[in-house]
């Protein structure tokens, strides 16, 4: 493959394009991205609430067909399409192994099902891991060989880069940052089936049921009155000073900063990039979790680690799963 980066605006033409979908438990995100990691048409679409895979699959065929109708004809064609997901993939395979928020995925043969309607390479990957890809290519850890990212949304996800490379274990599993325990004897149980979880402390998720729990500590803050209570609404209130709110961001810091240690530890990065919707809240829990790392991770990585905002926001997936899709031998 060319080196996309040095390909002039005259060879547009000749550039390649995939088709990249981010399949979410509420939303399809899809749009054409091509060598440069331009993004051109896109669309967000609700998930379909399928019982059936081919639900899952006619929605994204439908999606690919609505993207080539805008292309104008002749002007360029969709190379390959590239697809990730909230789950355990078998990457080699194309099968989704696991996939919490859409069960009737499990051990479907996604890529075999895309291809065999569209008549073009297809690839899967997780959608962490994907994000990871998107933010050294045109975010953040631009010009970084060795991250860590971390989203933290409904859950918390992660992808590690070793070098340049995706690091996805040897069975495609690697990276289940969430799940690492950062609270041993904590009686919060995890989705994963453990408890301690750092999901269970630095997701939307989490914010709202710590919210919950300390609020019989807060009886005058304004959360009290919020029965539909999000984790945006916390955060606003964070934002106005509330006691109860500005809490529960300082525990998740903590917990953030005890996984971060870690993998600080571990892997020694160059750079940690957070991302995902909750990031949103970096100035109220930035300064406890670099308190927490400070303290427990070596100095030395600690000192040289950057630990930065994602910039992608949500086309790193997108941009992630098309630069996979531009490495593979066969697009």
């Amino acid at each position: 493959m060319p080196n996309a980066e040095d390909t002039s605006p005259n060879d547009a033409r000749t550039l390649k394009r995939v088709f990249a979908a981010d399949l979410g438990g509420t939303h399809l995100r899809s749009a054409i991205v091509d060598q440069t990691g331009k993004i051109g048409f896109r669309l967000k679409q609700s998930t379909p609430p399928a019982q059936k895979p081919k639900e899952i699959v006619d929605a994204l065929v439908a999606a690919v067909r609505e993207c080539e109708q805008q292309i104008t004809t002749g002007e360029y064609t969709i190379d390959a399409v590239s697809v990730v997901v909230p789950g355990t993939v078998n990457v080699a395979s194309g099968v989704i192994v696991k996939a919490p928020n859409l069960p009737c995925l499990n051990g479907f043969h996604l890529t075999e099902a895309l291809s065999r309607v569209l008549k073009r390479p297809t690839i899967l990957a997780n959608d962490a891991n994907a994000a990871a890809v998107g933010e050294m290519w045109k975010g953040a850890a631009r010009g970084r060989r060795t991250i860590v990212c971390v989203t933290l949304g409904t859950g918390v996800g992660g992808g590690i880069m070793l070098d340049g490379k995706l690091w996805q274990g040897v069975n495609y599993s690697a990276a289940e940052i969430g799940h690492m325990c950062v609270d041993p004897f904590s009686g919060v149980a995890c989705g994963c089936g453990s408890r301690g979880c750092l999901e269970v402390y630095a997701s939307a998720t989490a914010i709202v049921r710590m919210t919950r729990e300390a609020k019989p500590r807060h009886s005058h803050s304004r959360l009290q009155t919020d029965d539909e209570l999000t984790a945006e609404a916390v955060y606003r209130a964070g934002l106005e000073g509330d006691e109860l709110a500005l809490e529960v961001f300082r525990r998740m810091g903590v917990y953030l900063g005890i996984g971060l240690a870690n993998l600080i530890n571990i892997l020694n990065p160059e750079m940690i990039v957070i991302g995902g919707g909750v990031v949103n809240a970096w100035d109220l829990f930035e300064k406890d979790m670099n308190r927490q790392v400070a303290e427990r991770a070596f100095s030395l990585p600690a000192d040289q680690v950057k630990i930065v905002p994602a910039e992608c926001g949500d086309d790193a997936g997108l941009l992630g799963a098309a630069k996979l899709a531009f490495c593979a031998e066969n697009i």
